[in-house]
């Protein structure tokens, strides 16, 4: 195996893998800035020990038995080790990576006490939001900031901030109860839906989809439900999640290459999490007191009820997409309300709502507002205008396959129909 095979193993485990590390290791120092610190230190010894000696054969158990290692030396040179060592226990044996026994009511998952952690209200919430995504979805800023339409600088210093207000604050690494747990759980699930959202349409790289990220959402969406059952946003969060992995499969072809929503095969979306979407929508409330994440799960079961792309109900997508916006303003909410404009009543009464939105300053640089507009315009048949936007679109994405599909949209321009976004979206 050469070096360059060897980094990109390793790469590909630590993305998977570094959340879980990070999670151990936190439960051992009791801060996640050190446990971010450390965990990048066994990513280091990776890269000096796996070009001489191979991959290991359980790459992942490596990295976390590497990293405990330097968290326990970490403690033991600590003055207050022996409090340290009484409260870690068993944890601290190098080839133990089962997490401690549950209490009543707790949850036995490293990982999400790492996100109520990470989303402490000692943060503010754009703070909770990036340090999560940072820690818990392995993403890098420039992810991060296309999560949240703002500069890479403005996501660091977040990050920075963030980590340094738990270390002095002395946030516990645990799961809440009661009141705590209730007003943590927004920032929580906002954090699980933009995990989702990167894994579901990569920002960079040559893949679309980044699965790992979209199971790892989906895993902690179910958690969350189960944990509060009442809640309607957790049951809608699980919802959404669940429809629109269920289309998973059917959104590449050959090579990778993104499909379409219109050309997709309704025959390969998965059946099972259909059915559990609309299980958990169900649970979400009876429609008129949806929140945001049940009103993006009702859109997405539209689609999932209907036969084929012609068949789907637009205008109630339009409509539902009219109420997201009066409870959640934003501009890339009125951009999907376009897109069912465009399909329920034709791309002439959809234009003027993209036209409105090209001054909006988080979508200066979001690829899909030329992409979509330049969809209306290539059914208006103004063919050359349609061209120029999806050139601008392709220009804009740093998703290699969504490069590639915007580029043959523009050689296309004025033949084709779609949504208008590149890839299917909530």
């Amino acid at each position: 195996m050469t070096a360059q095979t060897v980094e990109e193993t390793l790469e590909t485990v630590f993305r998977m893998e570094s959340a879980r590390i990070i999670a151990t290791v936190a439960r051992i120092v009791r801060d996640v800035g050190i446990a971010e610190e450390i965990a990048q230190d066994a990513l280091v010894a990776a890269l000096e020990q796996w070009p001489r000696t191979g991959v290991p054969e359980r790459p992942g158990a490596w990295l976390t038995a590497t990293a405990k290692n330097r968290a326990v030396d970490l403690v033991r040179r600590h003055e207050t080790y022996a409090r340290k060592l009484a409260e870690v226990g068993r944890t601290l044996t190098e080839e133990s990576y089962d997490p401690e026994p549950p209490g009543p009511g707790d949850i036995d998952d490293d990982v999400l006490r790492l996100i109520f952690t990470a989303c402490h209200p000692v943060l503010s919430a754009d703070a909770r939001a990036a340090l999560t995504l940072r820690l818990l979805g392995g993403l890098r800023t420039d992810e991060i900031a296309r999560a949240f339409l703002v500069p890479e600088a403005t996501v660091a210093a977040r990050i920075t901030r963030a980590k340094r207000t738990l270390a002095r604050e002395g946030v516990e690494f645990e799961v809440p109860y009661g009141e705590d747990r209730a007003a943590r759980l927004g920032s929580v699930l906002e954090v699980v839906y933009l995990i989702f959202n990167e894994g579901y349409a990569a920002t960079a790289g040559d893949d679309l989809l980044r699965p790992g990220l979209c199971e790892d959402a989906l895993r902690l969406a179910r958690v969350l439900a189960a944990l509060v059952p009442r809640e309607g946003e957790a049951q809608g969060l699980a919802a959404l999640l669940e429809l629109q992995a269920s289309r998973t499969a059917a959104r590449t072809g050959p090579g990778g290459r993104p499909v379409l929503l219109a050309a997709q095969d309704r025959r390969r979306w998965n059946r099972l999490l259909i059915r559990r979407g609309f299980a958990a929508l169900a649970l979400a409330g009876d429609g008129r007191s949806y929140g945001p994440y049940a009103l993006q799960a009702a859109i997405a079961a539209c689609h999932a009820r209907a036969a084929s792309y012609e068949e789907t109900d637009w205008a109630t997508i339009a409509a539902l997409y009219g109420k997201l916006g009066v409870l959640a303003p934003s501009p890339v909410v009125e951009l999907n309300r376009a897109v069912a404009v465009s399909m329920a009543e034709g791309p002439a009464a959809a234009l003027p709502i993209v036209d409105a939105l090209a001054g909006e300053p988080g979508l200066a640089r979001y690829h899909l507002l030329p992409s979509v507009r330049g969809d209306l315009l290539a059914r208006l048949g103004r063919a050359e205008e349609a061209r120029a936007e999806f050139e601008r679109a392709a220009e804009l994405t740093r998703n290699e396959s969504e490069r590639e599909l915007l580029r043959g949209r523009a050689r296309e321009s004025g033949t084709g129909t779609g949504t208008g976004t590149g890839t299917d979206t909530p």
